[in-house]
């Protein structure tokens, strides 16, 4: 009986916090850029929606091509009416070489911590890394939409999409 006991209590210690769902409102962060600024989540809320691609690790395949797709095709992003992103829980250092590396002209943003990517229900378990996923904020700081089917060789094209599905605004 004990041993049952011990079991289910390691069990709900291990189950992480309640997942993060469309319409609740989105963690406050405040991340270091590739570009040297800091980044905080509540100096765009009421001004204009927030896409922040989660990726795993820079210099890597698949978030090299990701990277590559938004750095190419990011005019048709900027179409919108949002702030953009791409944030890994690598150091600062890395991803500035990998935005210098991909002529990334959007930030990257560094959680070493890995406290952001888990208020975001995207570290993976006993990593300090984060799953492929995008997270869309909109304007009043709630979540838009959780997408965890990314194809990294058309993420921008997917992402201008995703914003027109949403209804977030052009810009005029």
């Amino acid at each position: 009986m004990r041993t049952i006991l011990a079991f289910f209590s390691a069990i709900l210690l291990a189950a992480p916090a309640m997942a993060l769902e469309v319409g609740d409102p989105a963690p406050e962060f405040s991340l270091q850029g590739s570009d040297g600024k800091t980044y905080t989540l509540s100096d765009y809320k009421g001004k204009q929606a927030v896409a922040v691609a989660w990726y795993p690790k820079a210099f890597t395949k698949g978030c090299t091509i990701e990277c590559k797709s938004l750095a190419e095709n990011g005019d048709l992003i900027r179409a919108y009416d949002v702030a953009y992103f791409m944030a890994s829980t690598d150091e600062v250092e890395d991803n500035k070489k990998f935005a210098d590396e991909q002529k990334a002209d959007f930030p990257l943003l560094s959680d070493p911590t890995g406290k952001v990517a888990e208020a975001y229900d995207v570290k993976m378990p006993v990593l300090n890394m984060a799953k492929r996923v995008t997270i869309y904020i909109g304007k009043d700081g709630n979540i838009l939409k959780i997408d965890r089917d990314i194809k990294p060789a058309t993420s921008a094209e997917d992402m201008a999409r995703t914003l027109g599905e949403l209804g977030v605004d052009k810009k005029s």
